[in-house]
């Protein structure tokens, strides 16, 4: 009898210790698999490796071109002083002007006016001068006292008949009593074109020569004028 209750205490505690006791964990599920997410990441990688390749790559694709540094008015050429390189990505449908192409550039002129700071392109220039429509281009030659010392490419200038009034001022005034053309205005607003550079030989005894971009109707007075040395430029306000 006691024999039979020792076997059943025994039998009762191997049932109790096969439970799981405390702080033992169940066994968790096996994870769900998502094939296409991981391919998706994989995916994305790759895209944007690619993508940084190609900045790189086309970073480094750069060319050397003409770039303006001064303004340059219709009709003039580049140089040395108003040009200077830099380095810009390369791009076949843009008709960019290459350093290397300077020297040809010199030859042609501008077919109108390019700013400072403009990348230059092949189509800005010409082999010849093309002037606006119903424009005309007048050369003058001034003496000192007939012009701003700061004008410059590019002013607006207006034009003055000017005259010695002492000498035959009873011809130079009509009957009315009024005054002559002597100081009188020939063009109002003219644009500077070209000037003379300033290691030309005439600047030392205070001589300029400019050319100005006026109206066609405008030439024939000027022109009159500018043959008796009776003319003289002021800036226009607001330049």
């Amino acid at each position: 009898m006691k024999i039979q209750e020792r076997t059943g205490a025994g039998n009762h505690r191997s049932a109790t210790s096969a439970q799981p006791t405390m702080g033992e964990r169940l066994p968790a599920p096996p994870r769900e698999r998502k094939p296409a997410l991981a391919a998706l990441a994989v995916l994305l990688i790759l895209v944007g490796a690619l993508g940084a390749t190609m900045l790189v790559l086309r970073a480094g694709d750069r060319v050397e071109v003409v770039k303006v540094t001064k303004d340059i008015q219709a009709g003039e050429s580049v140089n040395t002083s108003n040009t200077t390189s830099v380095m810009v990505a390369d791009d076949a449908g843009i008709n960019y002007v290459k350093w290397a192409q300077l020297p040809a550039l010199k030859k042609l002129k501008a077919k109108s006016t390019i700013y400072a700071g403009t990348v230059v392109i092949g189509d800005m220039f010409a082999d010849k001068s093309t002037l606006p429509a119903g424009k005309a281009s007048v050369g003058l030659a001034l003496k000192e006292g007939q012009y701003p010392a700061d004008i410059k490419p590019g002013d607006i200038v207006s034009a003055y008949r000017v005259g010695d009034d002492s000498n035959s001022s009873s011809d130079k005034s009509s009957s009315s009593g009024t005054s002559s053309s002597s100081d009188s205005l020939l063009v109002e607003n003219a644009r500077v074109n070209t000037k003379s550079d300033d290691s030309d030989a005439t600047v030392s005894t205070g001589n300029l020569s400019i050319t100005l971009l006026v109206d066609q109707s405008d030439v024939p007075a000027l022109t009159a004028a500018a043959a008796a040395g009776e003319v003289s430029v002021v800036l226009v306000p607001g330049n």
